[in-house]
């Protein structure tokens, strides 16, 4: 294979030039992803200054659409996280962060709650599942704040059940804690709680949200959560130089995504579950190992497991998008396990046309080139 830049060219033009696509789509070009903001009524007006105008009409969105008393925009929700945390510390005198060892700060932010702010962390389950509650109880040290990440992307995008998060959430209010969900992809977490978004937003105090993750936003993130506390964040997001100067085609784009892609998200969690079965049945008995998971998605993202190297999986999806047009899978990653690989499945509005017999045929030529 060759060097990384140069087969992350030739992947990203193989799936461009693909007739069809069932993982996240097709990429798009610049102008492709800007063309449809240029729709927004408002368009003709102003730019935004230091966050006033679009962004403020992005944030009263977010803050209706879950339920908040208020939202602030974060240009990243790396950002946002550490700051909703460390006003958490300060307001209860506590510095410490119960969350899962998988969840995002403490597997892709290079250790930025203890580097920048000071605060520690604990880990009330090493299992791949959001801690319950029994195990927020037990925990035997006291925190200030339980952050839960909602779904719980590397262990394959997991959620508990409704009962069990409201039973987690109170096991932390009876320790005098504080509950902060990171929802980067709570737009799509309605489904399978069977609850909207505001009755699962009200059930902590402070709520992030993304809007490139399951929107198809350019950038950006919201924390929500009561009018005092969002001001004291807004506060914090100046020091952390989060209050950039015009933020106009961001917050255009996460507009964009709340109308158009917001409400399609049911949809692509049901076909995420016809899917993830397909791919199961297609597997099943043509490679020495396979794993779909979960085997039914939570939401409209999930894993899939095969023995391999990354290197070889990644060759051939390739090879099938360029010869065949088509492409199954995204890219592949080596496991922490020898001999495994795996890949995140993203079911979006590309994915809607496939059949369960379209999926077996692509996973079917998808094997013929790993040979």
């Amino acid at each position: 294979m060759d060097n990384e830049e140069e087969f992350k060219a030739r992947w990203l033009a193989a799936l461009r030039d693909c007739d069809r696509v069932l993982s996240y789509g097709r990429p798009r070009s610049m102008r492709e992803r800007l063309a449809p903001l240029t729709a927004y009524e408002g368009l003709d007006g102003p730019t935004d200054f230091y966050g006033d105008g679009v962004v403020t009409e992005l944030e009263r969105r977010v803050a209706e659409l879950l339920g908040t008393q208020d939202a602030a925009f974060f240009p990243t929700g790396t950002m946002a996280q550490q700051v909703a945390l460390r006003c958490w510390a300060g307001r209860t005198g506590n510095p410490t962060v119960a969350l899962h060892p998988l969840a995002h700060p403490e597997t892709h932010e290079r250790a930025a709650l203890s580097a920048l702010t000071g605060l520690r962390t604990v880990h009330p389950t090493t299992k791949r599942r959001l801690p319950d509650a029994d195990e927020i109880r037990d925990l035997d040290e006291p925190f200030g704040t339980l952050m839960l990440e909602l779904p719980l992307r590397e262990a394959g995008f997991i959620l508990p059940t409704w009962d069990g998060l409201t039973a987690t959430v109170a096991a932390a209010r009876e320790r005098d804690a504080v509950v902060h969900f990171d929802g980067a992809r709570l737009w799509e977490c309605p489904p399978h709680f069977g609850h909207s978004l505001p009755e699962i937003a009200a059930l902590a105090d402070s709520v992030y949200v993304s809007f490139y993750k399951s929107l198809e936003g350019i950038s950006g993130a919201a924390l929500c959560g009561p009018a005092d506390f969002i001001a004291e964040a807004k506060a914090w997001r100046h020091r952390y130089g989060g209050l950039l100067f015009q933020q106009w085609p961001a917050a255009l784009s996460a507009l964009h995504g709340l109308d158009h892609e917001l409400p399609r998200l049911p949809q692509y969690v049901a076909h995420a579950k016809l899917v993830a079965a397909a791919l199961g049945d297609a597997l099943r008995g043509s490679v020495p190992f396979h794993r779909v998971n979960p085997e039914t998605p939570y939401t409209h993202q999930f894993q899939v497991w095969l023995a391999g190297s990354a290197e070889t999986l990644n060759e051939a999806g390739v090879r099938q998008a360029e010869e065949t047009k088509t492409a199954v899978f995204g890219k592949w990653y080596d496991s922490d396990l020898p001999g495994l690989a795996l890949t995140e499945m993203t079911v979006a509005a590309s994915a809607l046309e496939w059949t369960a017999e379209d999926v077996a045929s692509g996973v079917a030529d998808f094997l013929s080139y790993v040979g």
